[in-house]
């Protein structure tokens, strides 16, 4: 994709990044982890802002600073870092609420042509898997680079 992005700091192993957000609201950290599950070569997505008490995701926040298809192609690009180095890699992600899932599915959607010449891309539908289509609502994604 070669939409306008955010400048992603990341950790050695490509699994955490961090950037600044920058809009009307001001100077907002983010942060992304790509962390592996139970399941062998299966990783989740964590995305939101950076809790600077903490240190940690708050994926419940509503910034609204005006960048969110900048946000959006800067987390693209922390899976595409990843999954250069793991190409094997299922990333999983889902909203923490459904206008969330929904705003993720309508950035799959407006990007899929380009996306989908790098990734297998597919949606989650109750227990089942299925290879994304723009007309329907999954409650979930997940990529894997094509080629493996």
């Amino acid at each position: 994709m070669n939409n306008p992005k955010y400048q992603l700091k990341a950790e050695q192993d490509l699994t955490v990044f961090n950037f600044i957000s920058e809009g009307p609201k001001g100077r907002i950290p983010k942060l992304i982890e790509i962390k592996e599950t139970n399941l062998k070569g299966f990783y989740n997505l964590a995305f939101g802002d950076k809790d600077e008490e903490t240190g940690k995701i708050n994926d419940t926040i509503v910034t609204n600073n005006n960048d969110t298809e900048k946000v959006l192609a800067t987390v693209v690009s922390a899976v595409y870092a990843f999954t250069d180095i793991n190409p094997e890699a299922w990333v999983y992600a889902t909203g923490s609420t459904e206008a969330r899932t929904r705003l993720y599915r309508m950035g799959i959607n407006k990007y899929l042509n380009e996306v989908e010449n790098d990734f297998e891309i597919y949606g989650e539908l109750g227990n089942n898997w299925c290879i994304f289509d723009k007309g329907t609502d999954f409650e979930g994604f997940v990529v894997r680079r094509k080629n493996v």
